[in-house]
């Protein structure tokens, strides 16, 4: 019954593409069904499934998660305040009348906003409804619109602190755990800051990309000039918010802040602007409030769904069937890795970043990373996958949710050769770190170097090491 678990996943997919289901919903009740009927066949162990309640109770501790209600709050807010409409009015006003202007300033706002943001959707919905209609009276086509806007919305992913990297990494800390009790590598288990600091040369450069090429298809664009100019208080609204957010972003990936101490300083610095501006009357808190607590909810339902879900799954055995296959691919570690972006870009097809985090990174990263004990290389990879799914058309999450909220609807032709320069740098991005594993450790410190899967111990060294570890030196 090994094979329980495949046909498992099976039942998620075809549950979530037949019924339109809350995902949580399909996987605890798949996780349920599947449970029972293992049970019924003798397949399971029903005091194996006694862990569950211990095992959610232990996740839900980790001190990590108080950050996920407070970037929700950040995305509720700044899709509720000015502030956007501003920087992005800055922005494009610093590149006079340049016909790329509107198209730099669309992608620097989602490198500012879009890590701040919360989700992928929730970057969609602010650049969507404040700065979509700028560029529509600017004079840039729909599809160019409609593409920076998916382009921008998905930085959040790659560049840090954004929640994708935050749950990623509590994730990875658990697969390579996991990983080094197979392969007893002597290794230090990897923290979500290990790679916040992997993803900031990869960021780096598709952000560089990007804005080159917003620069070369814009600059022969009808885009033009509106004549309209910010007033000296939104210069100096901008100015103080693009410092804020880049000192905290800074701070965070440098480790001066965890990234609870900056999802807070960002979620108050917010609520004080808002208040400020008066952008927070007429019940406009209580509505960020019930978005904060409606998409929260939604994340911790999916949380428990997901724990659930892999329980029941490890119960089968499948996790031991996918070790063996796993095994089986060629190419050492660069097979592995090949083998994490092709699932992750099927599972794109059906799930969201969250879903990927909660479900596929628990289930397939520790027998991948028992042959690639590069944690921060292949979370990279990982992350660098996931953005480029989001922007595949015709199912690519960010260009699914762009084309229903957009006011200025876009065929998918003219959609699919607006983002073909944006794709294209994003592979040559992704090609770039699989080939040069290195270029996940350029930030690093020293001493946080690539582990060597030949660094292993046996059980009695192991034992002996952690007995010195615990001797008390004679006093002097």
């Amino acid at each position: 019954m090994q094979s329980g678990g495949l046909w498992m996943l099976l039942a998620v997919a075809v549950a979530l593409l037949g019924t339109g289901l809350p995902a949580f919903a399909v996987l605890m009740g798949v996780s349920v069904l599947f449970a029972a009927i293992g049970v019924a066949a003798g397949a399971i162990d029903f005091g194996l499934l006694t862990a569950l309640p211990t095992r959610i109770v232990g996740l839900l501790e980790t001190d990590l998660l108080q950050a996920l209600p407070l970037y929700v709050f950040m995305g509720a807010l700044l899709n509720r305040l000015p502030l956007a409409d501003r920087l992005f009015r800055c922005g494009a006003a610093l590149g006079g009348r340049s016909a790329a202007a509107p198209s730099l300033a669309t992608l620097g706002l989602g490198a500012l906003l879009a890590p701040m943001n919360g989700s992928v959707g929730a970057g969609v919905a602010m650049l969507s409804r404040s700065v979509a209609p700028k560029l529509e009276s600017r004079g840039v086509p729909a599809a160019q619109s409609t593409a920076l806007v998916c382009v921008s919305s998905t930085l959040g992913v790659v560049i840090p602190p954004s929640l994708v990297l935050i749950l990623l990494g509590d994730a990875m800390m658990r697969a390579h755990t996991e990983a080094t009790n197979v392969t007893k590598a002597v290794v230090r288990i990897i923290n979500t800051q290990d790679i916040f600091r992997g993803a900031l040369v990869p960021a780096g450069l598709f952000l560089a990309l990007s804005l080159l090429v917003a620069w070369w298809t814009g600059r022969g664009s009808a885009a033009r000039a509106t004549g309209e100019r910010p007033s000296a208080g939104e210069w100096m609204t901008a100015a103080i918010a693009a410092l804020f957010v880049v000192g905290l972003l800074a701070g965070v990936a440098a480790g001066y802040f965890y990234a609870v101490e900056a999802a807070a300083m960002g979620g108050t610095a917010l609520l004080l602007f808002g208040w400020a501006s008066g952008g927070l009357r007429a019940g406009i808190f209580g509505h960020v409030l019930r978005d904060t607590m409606a998409v929260s909810g939604a994340l911790f339902a999916l949380f428990v769904a997901a724990t659930t879900f892999t329980l029941v799954f490890r119960t089968f055995g499948t996790d031991q069937l996918l070790d063996t296959w796993v095994k089986l691919v060629p190419g050492g570690p660069t097979g592995a890795a090949i083998t994490v972006l092709v699932v992750f870009a099927l599972s794109a097809f059906v799930l969201d970043a969250f879903e990927i985090v909660f479900v596929i990174v628990p289930i397939v990263m520790p027998p991948v990373l028992t042959r690639a004990p590069d944690a921060i290389w292949i979370s990279v990879l990982a992350l660098l996958a996931l953005q480029a799914s989001f922007l595949v058309p015709p199912t690519g999450y960010a260009v699914m949710m762009a084309r229903s909220q957009m006011r200025q609807k876009t065929a998918l032709p003219p959609l699919v050769r607006a983002l073909a320069p944006f794709i294209a740098a994003q592979f040559a991005v992704l090609a770039l770190v699989v080939a040069v594993p290195k270029l996940a450790h350029i930030a690093q410190p020293k001493g946080h170097d690539a582990p060597s899967i030949n660094t292993k111990i046996d059980e009695d060294e192991a034992r002996r090491k952690f007995n010195d570890m615990l001797k008390i030196p004679a006093p002097e």
